[in-house]
C-alpha cells in the first residue's frame, strides 16, 4: 500500500509540475478518442473541438449529431474549447445577405459548443487584410463590436474569442478589444504563429494584443506558410514566445493547435524541456 501511494503521489507531482507554468488544450482526435483523453489525462489538458466547423458538415444535421454522441458517450476533460464555423463568416460585411448566412454559422457554432458544454468559442476575424481604406477598417471594428455585444447577450454562459488570421497588423483587433473591454466574457484569440507568418514585427503583436488575450493558438512552420507542425520542427524561436508568455500572458491558457497525438505529445515534451 506504501508502494501504491508513493507512485500516486509522483505521479501527483509530475502532473503539477507539467501545468503549473501553462494550461494546456489539445485538438481531439474523433478517429481515435482513447488516445486523445489519455493524452489531455497525462497532461491535464483540455480539448479543442475541431470537427464543426466546414459548411457542408454544419449542413448535414445528422453528421453533426452523430459526431456530439460520439464525443459526449466518453468522459471527456472538464475545461473545453469550441473552434467555431470562419470560412467566409464576414460579419462586417456590407451585404445584408452575407451578414445573414454569418450570423447563421456563429449560431450553429454556438448552440453545438454549448451541447459540448464548451465554455468559450472561437472565431476569426476574417477583414481583407490589404483592404487599407479607413472606412472600411473602422467599420469592421464598429460592426464587429456592436455584433459580438449582441451576441454575448443572447449567448450568456459562454465566452467569445476573436482570432487573428490572415491580419498584416493587431491594429484592428487591438482596437476591437479596448472597445469590448467591458465585457468579461469576450476576448482575443493570439494565434502566435499567424503572427510570426502575415504579421511583420511579433513584438508590436505581443505588445497591442497583450491586455486583451484570453486564449493563444501556437503551432510551428517555416515562417512562410501556415503548416501547422509540431511546436520545435519549424524556425520559430520559441524561447523568444516563452519569454513573452511570462511576461504577458502567463495566465493564459494554449491550444497545441496540431492534429494527431503524436505531433500534439512532441510538442508538448518540447515545451517542458524549454521550460526547465
Amino acid at each position: 500500500m506504501d508502494k501504491v501511494r508513493s507512485i500516486i503521489s509522483r505521479n501527483e507531482l509530475i502532473l503539477k509540475s507539467r501545468i503549473e507554468f501553462m494550461k494546456f488544450y489539445i485538438i481531439p482526435n474523433k478517429n481515435n478518442i482513447q488516445k486523445s483523453l489519455e493524452l489531455a489525462t497525462e497532461y491535464n489538458a483540455g480539448f479543442e473541438y475541431n470537427d464543426f466547423f466546414l459548411p457542408d458538415f454544419l449542413d448535414d444535421s445528422n453528421a453533426v449529431k452523430r459526431v456530439e454522441e460520439m464525443y459526449l458517450k466518453e468522459r471527456l476533460p472538464s475545461e473545453c474549447t469550441f473552434h467555431g464555423a470562419f470560412l467566409d463568416v464576414t460579419v462586417h460585411s456590407d451585404d445584408k445577405r452575407i451578414r445573414e448566412i454569418a450570423d447563421m454559422r456563429i449560431n450553429q457554432s454556438l448552440d453545438i459548443a454549448k451541447k459540448m458544454s464548451a465554455k468559450s468559442v472561437i472565431f476569426h476575424t476574417n477583414y481583407i487584410s490589404n483592404f487599407l481604406l479607413e472606412s472600411y477598417r473602422r467599420s469592421w471594428v464598429e460592426r464587429n463590436a456592436e455584433y459580438w455585444s449582441n451576441k454575448l447577450s443572447q449567448y450568456d454562459d459562454i465566452n467569445i474569442y476573436i482570432e487573428n488570421m490572415f491580419d498584416s497588423d493587431p491594429e484592428l483587433l487591438a482596437a476591437l478589444g479596448e472597445r469590448m473591454k467591458d465585457h468579461p466574457r469576450f476576448g482575443i484569440c493570439f494565434d502566435y504563429a499567424h503572427a510570426t507568418i502575415f504579421g511583420n514585427d511579433i513584438d508590436r503583436w505581443v505588445k497591442a494584443l497583450a491586455p486583451y488575450v484570453k486564449h493563444i493558438h501556437i503551432n510551428d512552420n517555416d515562417l512562410i506558410s501556415d503548416q501547422h507542425k509540431p511546436v520545435g520542427d519549424g524556425e520559430i524561436d520559441w524561447n523568444l514566445f516563452l519569454s513573452y508568455y511570462r511576461k504577458y500572458f502567463s495566465d493564459v491558457p494554449v491550444l497545441i493547435e496540431v492534429n494527431g497525438t503524436d505531433g500534439q505529445r512532441t510538442s508538448l515534451q518540447y515545451l517542458e524541456k524549454l521550460m526547465k
